[in-house]
């Protein structure tokens, strides 16, 4: 297998690919075109294939598909020139090559996960936290993050879950009036609407829901369901809990519908960010080809980011 993440410039590639996105359009100059958006366990790269002689109706976005072409760079960026295609058969690939996932262990991160729920003194957040995780165990550790940006991969919503839960847990020791286990909830809590907003690997994609709700409010109805059938839970409790899940993107321009109004719904805000920025970065570094010490304008971050 010729993996994404190894490709070099002006060297042809005959090699079986997930095709994510195909897209037709038109040039310029008029010319009809198509674009895809290829993908395996390594990355993406964009293809273009300019000659319609290709058999461009017998695949879809989602199928694996067999190229023929030449690597080229366009913006910094490499990108495909297709000069062959047709949808891959039967026996001629290997599905994992298209599931990207997690360098770390993912029983590991779930003990760890289970370790922070085990340290809730609260016991009725600690029964919802209980209950959900046993309820969803498999659909959380399978979960990518996201379609594109940082933790795209199997187990990576796992693996930012628990990065965030460590952030929050290490900065919630040196800031007054924390509540530590409505912290530790929000922050195990604050994605898990992404099991029903992204589809599985190796398609995902916004589900329906995940396109007409998102994952905040997909995940608040779940936190809202598994309260309901606690006794007693306290509506304050429940309350701020469910203000760290609404308030996580930190601005309202960025999807959240309340803006953080409490130290947990802060400190969780700047967790979840950081670990976003910084992974990141380490995804651009690891896939960057710009020759120097910058790296080519990443438009996901509004700017050329220095390496390291």
């Amino acid at each position: 297998m010729r993996y994404i993440k190894t490709l070099l410039e002006h060297e042809r590639v005959v090699e079986h690919y997930l095709c994510k996105k195909k897209e037709s359009r038109e040039s310029r100059a008029g010319k009809n075109f198509f674009s895809l958006k290829l993908h395996d366990k390594t990355g993406q790269i964009d293809a273009k294939i300019w000659e319609m002689t290709n058999d461009i109706a017998s695949f879809e976005e989602g199928d694996i598909v067999k190229i023929d072409g030449v690597v080229g760079s366009y913006l910094g960026e490499l990108q495909i020139k297709v000069s062959k295609l047709r949808r891959s058969r039967e026996g001629e690939y290997v599905a994992d090559d298209f599931v990207p996932s997690t360098e770390k262990d993912i029983p590991e991160m779930f003990e760890k996960i289970s370790a922070l729920i085990k340290s809730v003194k609260n016991l009725q957040i600690k029964t919802l936290l209980e209950n959900i995780f046993r309820a969803h165990e498999a659909a959380f550790k399978s979960s990518s993050a996201a379609m594109y940006m940082h933790h795209a991969y199997m187990g990576g919503l796992l693996e930012h879950t628990l990065s965030v839960a460590e952030i929050c847990v290490f900065l919630s020791a040196r800031y007054k009036y924390v509540n530590i286990d409505v912290l530790i909830a929000g922050a195990l809590l604050h994605d898990i609407g992404k099991i029903f907003e992204i589809s599985p690997l190796p398609q995902n994609e916004y589900t329906d829901d995940g396109q007409m709700l998102g994952h905040i409010i997909l995940g608040l109805e779940m936190i809202s369901g598994e309260i309901a059938k606690i006794d007693d839970f306290p509506h304050e409790t429940a309350s701020l809990i469910k203000h760290c899940l609404i308030s996580h993107h930190g601005e309202f321009e960025y999807g959240s519908p309340k803006i953080p109004a409490t130290p947990e719904a802060m400190i969780l805000h700047f967790a979840d960010n950081i670990d976003a920025k910084l992974t990141t970065f380490a995804e651009i570094y690891d896939k960057d080809t710009t020759p120097g010490k910058w790296t080519a304008y990443q438009k996901s971050l509004g700017r050329y980011i220095r390496k390291p």
